[in-house]
Order: C-alpha cells, then sequence, then structure tokens
C-alpha cells in the first residue's frame, strides 16, 4: 500500500527558487521557469513513486518531471508546468490512483526558526562552503528554518521569496528527515520571509505522524 507523505502544489514559481530546482544537482530531468508551476510528491515505499509518475504523466503528457529521486524509504517527484490545470489532472490521477485525498498527506511540523544578525566572516565562509545557492556575505541577517516533512521547504523558500524579493536564497533542503532553508538579507525582510513561512506552513492540513 503507498502512503501520501507530501502533496505539495506550488504556485508562480519564484525567480531565485526556480534557478535552486535547475541546479545540476537537484533537477534530474527538465528545469522549471520562473512563472510556472509545481507539484511536489512524496511517497512510501520509496520505488512506489514510479507508480505515481506513470499515473502523472500518461494522464498529461504534456507535463515536465523536474525531480525523480528515491531515498532509503521515501520516494519524490517534482513536475512543473505552465498551466496549473494540468498539474490538478496529473494530481488527481495520483490520488485516485493510490486512494488518496490531499489532507491524507502528514500536516508540516515546525522544528526550530532563528534569524542571526551580521553573519561573521567565518560564519559565512564555513556555510559557503556546503550551499547549493548563492554565496553568503559577511553583514547580512541570516534566517534559518527547519521543518518535517522535508518537502515542505519547497513551499516555504518560494512563499518566502514571494513576501520578501529582494532576500537572498543561499540553499534549500529539501531531502533527508528535516527541511532546511537559508536565507540571507537585512533583517527587515528576514522577519518578513519567516513570518511568510510560518504562515504558510500553518495553512497545509494533514495528518499527525
Amino acid at each position: 500500500m503507498t502512503e501520501l507523505r507530501v502533496y505539495l502544489p506550488i504556485e508562480d514559481l519564484q525567480p531565485q527558487f526556480a534557478a535552486w530546482l535547475s541546479s545540476p544537482t537537484r533537477a534530474r530531468a527538465y528545469p522549471p521557469f520562473r512563472g510556472q508551476n509545481s507539484l511536489i510528491i512524496e511517497v512510501a515505499p520509496a520505488l512506489s513513486i514510479h507508480r505515481i509518475t506513470d499515473l502523472a504523466l500518461k494522464v498529461a503528457p504534456d507535463m515536465e518531471p523536474g525531480i525523480l529521486f528515491t531515498e532509503r524509504q521515501f520516494g519524490l517527484l517534482e513536475l512543473h508546468a505552465d498551466d496549473m490545470a494540468d498539474l490538478d489532472a496529473a494530481g488527481q490521477a495520483i490520488l485516485k490512483g493510490i486512494k488518496a485525498k490531499p489532507s491524507d498527506q502528514l500536516a508540516p511540523k515546525i522544528l526550530f526558526h532563528d534569524i542571526i544578525e551580521d553573519l561573521s566572516d567565518q560564519h559565512a565562509i564555513i556555510l559557503n562552503r556546503s550551499r547549493d545557492g548563492s554565496i553568503l556575505v559577511p553583514g547580512v541577517a541570516l534566517l534559518i528554518y527547519e521543518m518535517t516533512p522535508a518537502l515542505f521547504a519547497c513551499v516555504a523558500a518560494n512563499e518566502a521569496e514571494k513576501a520578501a524579493p529582494n532576500a537572498t536564497i543561499n540553499d534549500v533542503q529539501m531531502m533527508g528527515a528535516s527541511g532546511r532553508i537559508f536565507m540571507s538579507g537585512t533583517v527587515k525582510d528576514m522577519e518578513i520571509a519567516r513570518d511568510r513561512i510560518t504562515e504558510t506552513l500553518s495553512k497545509i492540513k494533514g495528518r499527525s505522524a
């Protein structure tokens, strides 16, 4: 039996987040572009993601799969399209195929967040060694945010960029035990981004782990 862990439609991909999804370490197939829409699915067991992929692409073949990935326990798929209706059709086919509804997904859980003001040069350097996004520079405010399941970092980062477009996405970690976001900019922008993430996650319906 396939367990739905995350069912995550994301409207209007923002420039930085779309570029991050297109990075070589994350995009296994077709890169998305700013302004497109995305649907991200996570299921268990991991290999059941291939049935999910089959259901989606056969009902809406004009969509493009951006990420198809299997972890130790979970499988994830990212699909994107210009028309949200294509993603809706794919989503309905997936849900029907595994006999699930969106609210069967896990509810997001906020684990931690903080804003570090006036980032030191040594701190910036050590974070830059493992970043996937833009370079961190000393003196900025750094927002760090952690939640579960990990994939909710995607909608959180996209919504944070909408709310604070002048902020910089330094890293989005969407795979693993938890999701993490690193964003930088002014203290005010980091407060705006933090509050939008919290608001966004609080509105997502789902079951308890």
